[in-house]
């Protein structure tokens, strides 16, 4: 098995289990508001940090698997060759974007969180964590636009 299907089995796999956590959580949540008549105190904040985690995380996975949106209306109406060069560079692009945005930029946020000792209301896990996210979605998305320009 190549290292890029790992990975892919991998994080489809951890998103499979962290939506499926997600839906007991608001299960939960529904559950003790209107059964049980008071709500549970720490399910909602979870259930954002669920979904910034699924969010960040898919948009790595559909990134690595090319389902993402695309506007192909200028690679439509080129030549062959032209398509491929215009997407090398639409990789090239994304790798630098990723590369600075998510990975530099999410690692500071992490740092600068991390020192503030930032940690969450309810839950009380350090808020790095939840944002520790960004700098791996990074990660693998200029893993996966690395191979895709390597195999073209």
């Amino acid at each position: 098995m190549k290292v890029r299907e790992k990975i892919d089995n991998i994080l489809g796999k951890a998103l499979v289990v962290i939506m499926s956590v997600m839906v007991i959580n608001v299960l939960w949540q529904v559950f003790t508001r209107f059964v049980m008549g008071a709500p549970s105190s720490f399910t909602d904040e979870l259930a954002r940090y669920l979904m910034i985690w699924i969010g960040v995380l898919g948009a790595a996975y559909v990134s690595g698997r090319n389902m993402h949106v695309a506007i192909d209306v200028l690679p439509s109406r080129a030549s062959g060759e032209m398509q491929k060069k215009i997407l090398k560079l639409v990789y090239v692009i994304i790798i630098i974007f990723s590369f600075l945005a998510l990975v530099v930029g999410g690692f500071r946020l992490v740092y600068i969180s991390y020192l503030l000792g930032q940690s969450s209301p309810a839950l009380q896990i350090p808020l790095a964590l939840v944002y520790l996210v960004i700098p791996i979605s990074g990660i693998l998305i200029i893993f996966y636009k690395t191979s895709d320009l390597l195999k073209k």
